[in-house]
């Protein structure tokens, strides 16, 4: 075959693809196209010969001892008979026959050519498995091509088209056909059978941090870092943030005046709540903030349980609407939260005391 090397630099040019990487697929086609049409028992090597842009194809025989019970097959010989050929030889290296698919005709083009094609396409996917592998977790932007069904969400994002399930977008959430979507990159797989799998999210935290990175500087350039963050998607979220320098507020950079940046972030979310809250490394009080709206009178860690004190008054505060503040809470700080009320009991002893005063008053 002709100029190889110049059909090599096409296709790596073409694929955006390294020169060297198309030039050991290539290579690896011909020694299976070989396979196929000489025989599996057999060994193949090909080398690309820089010199006349050529693929050169051997068949290796292997060399052994005059002894050796393998030298009734095909592709062994004995040092012997290899000595005849190049008296440098020693036995376990290997004497290589050169091949010429060329003269085998349409059939071996064809298969050589099916097998050019597999080893390319299957590099590409690697590539680009490659590439967005490194970027899970990040946001991207593509426009919907397709909503199947199952409403599944197809959506074309640069040289592949990912997948958003229903599962991953938040309730009453629909797009048609031509939006334009924001998500992160959930999951990426490499199917041999269906090639690359791209899976994108909107109900993932690191929708809600990928949305804040993108929103405040101050987050992007590392002087706030998210520590972490929860969401019960289109409802309500919390998220914990610390200034790595004395300079910044963290949880103002974040909100912005007059909440411009947060709101910016919930209307991306479909009007999701915001908690935004300082994180702190001493657990009782990464808690108390947690529960934020609700004021708490103490909080003792025992395990990887929060017992956490506080008054009749507030404890609808730090439940929320159907469980929501506590659960995020919890998910927030990964401790368990148990409430006990304490104003009640402290009244009652309060009024005890204050009859008893009475009653020693009036001689009672």
């Amino acid at each position: 075959m002709e100029k190889i090397s110049d059909i090599i630099e096409s296709i790596a040019n073409e694929k955006g693809l390294a020169y060297d990487d198309v030039k050991e697929r290539i290579c690896r086609a011909f020694v299976n196209a070989a396979k196929r049409l000489y025989g599996f028992e057999c060994e193949y090597e090909a080398t690309l010969d820089q010199a006349t842009k050529n693929i050169h194809l051997y068949q290796k025989i292997l060399v052994v001892d005059e002894d050796d019970e393998r030298l009734d097959e095909e592709h062994f010989i004995s040092l012997e008979k290899a000595h005849e050929v190049d008296k440098s030889l020693e036995i376990g290296d290997s004497l290589n026959y050169e091949l010429n698919i060329d003269e085998l005709g349409r059939t071996a083009a064809g298969a050589l050519s099916r097998e050019i094609d597999y080893h390319i396409q299957r590099l590409i996917e690697e590539k680009i498995h490659e590439k967005y592998s490194s970027k899970v977790n990040t946001l991207v932007f593509g426009t919907v091509v397709r909503v199947d069904s199952e409403e599944n969400t197809f959506i074309e994002i640069d040289e592949l088209r990912a997948v958003m399930s229903m599962k991953n977008r938040i309730k009453n959430e629909k797009f048609v056909v031509g939006n334009v979507v924001k998500a992160v990159i959930k999951s990426v797989r490499l199917d041999k059978k269906d090639g690359i799998k791209v899976e994108l999210s909107r109900t993932s935290p690191k929708f809600l941090e990928a949305l804040l990175k993108a929103e405040v500087p101050e987050i992007k350039d590392g002087g706030v870092i998210i520590q972490n963050s929860a969401r019960i998607p289109g409802r309500k979220a919390k998220v914990a943030l610390f200034s790595t320098t004395p300079n910044i507020d963290a949880v103002g950079a974040t909100v912005g005046i007059k909440g411009v940046r947060i709101n910016a972030v919930s209307n991306e979310l479909n009007g999701e709540n915001i908690d935004a809250i300082e994180y702190s490394s001493e657990p009782a009080i990464f808690v108390a903030r947690a529960l934020a709206p609700a004021i708490v009178s103490s909080v003792k860690i025992d395990d990887k349980k929060a017992i956490v004190s506080l008054v009749p008054e507030q404890k609808s505060k730090a439940i929320g609407a159907s469980g929501i503040n506590i659960r995020l809470a919890s998910m927030l700080t990964g401790y368990e939260i148990e409430l006990h009320e304490v104003g009640s009991a402290q009244k009652e002893i309060n009024n005890e005391e204050g009859l008893k005063n009475l009653k020693a008053l009036f001689g009672e």
